[in-house]
C-alpha cells in the first residue's frame, strides 16, 4: 500500500517553504527497498529542483553531492537532505532512526542501475 509522502521544500534565497508530494512509496517505511528509498531521496532532491527551477525539464538525478540526516519525529523519524540550492524534509515515518540511517548510508554507498538512477514521480 503506498500514500503521498509529504515533503517540504525550501530554495536557498526565498522566503517561503513549499509543501509537495511524493508518490510510489510504500507507506510502512520498514518494508522499504532499496529502490524505495532511492525513489524517496531522488524525489526530494527533484522536489527541490522544481521549486527553484518551475517548468524546467526534470534532470536525471544522481544521489551525490547532497548532505541528509534522519531526526526523530512524534513516534517516527523525518528525512532531511540539503545541497547548495535549497533543502527538503519528508516524513515522518513509523521507523526507527538507526535502522533508516543504515538503508540510506547502504543505498548511497551502492551505485545504482541506470534506470534506477532516472527517479520521477
Amino acid at each position: 500500500m503506498t500514500k503521498p509522502v509529504d515533503v517540504e521544500v525550501w530554495v536557498r534565497g526565498t522566503m517561503d517553504g513549499h509543501r509537495s508530494s511524493l508518490s510510489g512509496i510504500p507507506s510502512d517505511a520498514t518494508l522499504w527497498t532499496d529502490d524505495d528509498v532511492r525513489r524517496l531521496l531522488g524525489g526530494m532532491l527533484l522536489e527541490i529542483e522544481r521549486r527553484r527551477n518551475p517548468g524546467g525539464a526534470p534532470p536525471p538525478v544522481s544521489l551525490r553531492g547532497f548532505s541528509w540526516i534522519v531526526s526523530p519525529e512524534g513516534d517516527g523519524v523525518v528525512v532531511h537532505v540539503e545541497m547548495q540550492m535549497g533543502t527538503a524534509s519528508a516524513g515522518p515515518f513509523a521507523i526507527d532512526e538507526p535502522t533508516l540511517s543504515r538503508m540510506i548510508t547502504r543505498v548511497l554507498a551502492t551505485p545504482a542501475t541506470p534506470a534506477a538512477a532516472h527517479t520521477g514521480h
